[in-house]
């Protein structure tokens, strides 16, 4: 039998607690009322979330944190046994600081992780020649400046500088035998984001807009090829390997209504720009030959988060919140490599204030519910959980 070589694709992003690759859990505050926070959110870490909300800081403002993403698909193949991920926990960091020189006008900078996604596919895994592992992270240094308008009014901008970083394992199928191959990449890129938000009736009613845009990476590394036949070894020497990504541009919309004083209640329409990621392609430019793109054809989607914060005292507050988040791949294309389900979260928070200091605790059960794939070659069901822990500390005067 003559022996043929399967390199198809080799970008493996695995899976969040959002659809996609994205990651919008950077504040527990905010993780605890479902991620609702672009009319609202008055502390540092509006930086994520509207630029122009960070005029909702006294003084000063300095939050840390990190999130505790466990997520947990499992695939099951048409006519096979379900097969799931090893235990991953991906832990991105948050920190944000800013300072409120005059009553008009605020700047800033956080540092975040807005997309990524860590995966490990069990051993012997039906579809470890499209992904083993992986581990994608891009992170975001965000300096942020904000004005007050109009007493109603509030404007914000700011710039995202992204490095990203990514590490991939898959499988070669050699017919008689299995290799495998080792990427690592990094790139810079930068986009922008600005934002409004509108008191419509003072201190009942805000709404808040938020825009953030694409932003090009081109991640370069090296590729490492192991176990290959000596039949194949002038075919795949180890070499120079490349990749395009281009991370989406989103528009938050949302509104925050306070009843009473001690609670308030928010909804966020989101809508993601996953179009622009219609392919999927890892390329070699010393050996063009093996390149082998696969259409993603991603669509743009929208996901919507409901949220309440209540004051049991001045200090102690009390979160819950609630996700709808569909993917936005199609089933024709869905497979190993990028794995999605339609998601669907709750979640609940606690924060509590001691004089200028503050501790945040917010979490997430993200349900994903099966998605069909007749993807060839491998067809099946995509279904599985998420866990999601955020702990923010912050100061403020």
């Amino acid at each position: 039998m003559k022996k043929t070589l399967s390199l198809v694709t080799l970008l493996a992003a695995g899976t969040t607690q959002a659809a996609g690759f994205q990651i919008n859990t950077q504040s527990a505050r905010s993780t605890g009322m479902g991620n609702a926070a672009a009319a609202w959110l008055d502390d540092s870490s509006a930086i994520y979330s509207n630029a122009a909300n960070i005029l909702g800081v006294n003084k000063l403002d300095v939050q840390v944190g990190d999130t505790g993403i466990l997520p947990g698909i499992k695939f099951t193949p048409v006519g096979g046994a379900e097969q799931g991920q090893k235990t991953t926990l991906s832990p991105p960091p948050h920190l944000f600081f800013v300072y409120k020189p005059v009553e008009k006008a605020a700047f800033g900078v956080g540092v975040y992780t807005p997309f990524g996604a860590r995966s490990r596919w069990e051993d012997g895994f039906i579809g470890r020649f499209r992904a083993e592992e992986s581990a994608l992270a891009v992170y975001n240094i965000n300096p942020t400046v904000a004005y007050q308008l109009h007493e109603r009014f509030r404007f914000g901008a700011g710039l995202n500088i992204y490095r990203g970083t990514l590490e991939l394992k898959r499988a070669l199928n050699f017919v008689d035998s299995e290799g495998t191959v080792h990427l690592g990449g990094a790139s810079w890129g930068w986009g922008y984001n600005v934002g409004v938000q509108v008191d419509v009736l003072p201190k009942v009613v805000t709404f808040g807009l938020h825009y953030r845009s694409a932003a090009d990476l081109t991640f370069k590394g090296d590729a490492d090829f192991q176990n290959v036949p000596t039949e194949f070894l002038s075919r795949l020497p180890d070499t120079r390997v490349q990749g395009d990504v281009t991370l989406p541009a989103t528009v938050a919309a949302g509104i925050s209504v306070t009843p009473m004083e001690n609670l308030r209640i928010a909804f966020d329409a989101n809508w993601v720009d996953w179009s622009s990621f219609q392919e999927l392609a890892i390329e070699f430019p010393d050996n063009p030959a093996i390149n082998n793109p696969l259409p993603k054809r991603w669509h743009a989607k929208w996901n919507y988060h409901l949220g309440a914060e209540y004051g049991v005292t001045p200090d102690l507050q009390v979160r819950l919140g609630f996700i709808l988040d569909p993917a936005p791949t199609p089933g024709g294309t869905l497979t190993p490599d990028l794995p999605d389900a339609n998601r669907f979260g709750v979640s609940a928070g606690l924060g509590y204030k001691w004089q200028g200091l503050r501790a945040d605790l917010g979490y997430q059960f993200v349900s994903l519910a099966d998605k069909e794939s007749y993807a060839p070659g491998i067809s099946g069901t995509y279904n599985g959980s998420a866990h999601v822990l955020g702990v923010t500390l912050g100061y403020g005067m």
